[in-house]
């Protein structure tokens, strides 16, 4: 399925569909094709096709359903989140129980989704993922919580985080930040989207606890995290 690619703004929030119900998919694409701030950059209905999406240029946000007709859209999400870094990945499902929700976020999505919503609500869902946020609908966040605290429970204590505080990209956007470049100027460099280069900096900043690109070249020196 072709996406409607005309018009894309830097500043937009390019989007990626895979979604097995062609019916939910073209109601979705006409409600992002009117949305000013947002394009349709790529569409798909099978997990073949979805994992074919990922040779492309990465999107801000890829929607993505569970129950695809070749497969599980699980394998489309752990894909998505090594070849695309930066995307932030929202699922949008049928599928409420356990299982599918833990390996979804598991696999490196971001927010979680029932079908139980309008187009158009989705729309501001994937806005909010595209600005940080982990929208999840308030029955998965009740099992999310209840697995969280059991978990807590059995361990005693919460388990302590072995993965490194920056990741490599973000990393190579704090050199360039340090060196001076503007996010414009990153996104050229890095071939990325301004739109993810500011996604970059959030994280850097949410991370290091900072507000400020001169607080987050202190703490990040303090921290041993520049490479020069």
């Amino acid at each position: 399925m072709e996406a409607d690619n005309t018009d894309q703004e830097p500043s937009a929030i390019h989007v990626a569909i895979v979604e097995g119900d062609p019916g939910f998919l073209n109601a979705l694409g006409e409600v992002l094709r009117t949305t000013a701030d947002m394009r349709l950059t790529g569409a798909a209905v099978t997990r073949a096709e979805g994992l074919a999406l990922l040779d492309r240029p990465p999107s801000d946000v890829l929607l993505v359903d569970l129950g695809l007709p070749d497969g599980s859209g699980i394998d489309v999400i752990y894909a998505a989140a090594r070849q695309w870094t930066a995307c932030n990945i929202l699922v949008s499902t049928n599928f409420g129980d356990e299982k599918h929700v833990m390996r979804s976020i598991e696999a490196g999505a971001a927010g979680y989704l029932l079908k139980d919503s309008s187009p158009a609500r989705i729309v501001d869902e994937i806005r909010s993922v595209a600005n940080g946020g982990s929208p999840i609908s308030p029955i998965i966040a009740r099992q999310i919580l209840a697995r969280l605290r059991q978990g807590s429970t059995e361990s005693g204590r919460p388990e302590a985080a072995s993965a490194p505080l920056l990741s490599a990209r973000e990393k190579e956007v704090l050199d360039l930040i340090t060196k001076g470049f503007k996010a414009q100027e990153i996104a050229t460099l890095m071939q990325l989207s301004p739109f993810t280069v500011r996604t970059y900096v959030r994280r850097i900043y949410s991370k290091l606890k900072v507000k400020s690109k001169a607080e987050a070249i202190y703490e990040a020196r303090a921290r041993g995290l520049l490479s020069g």
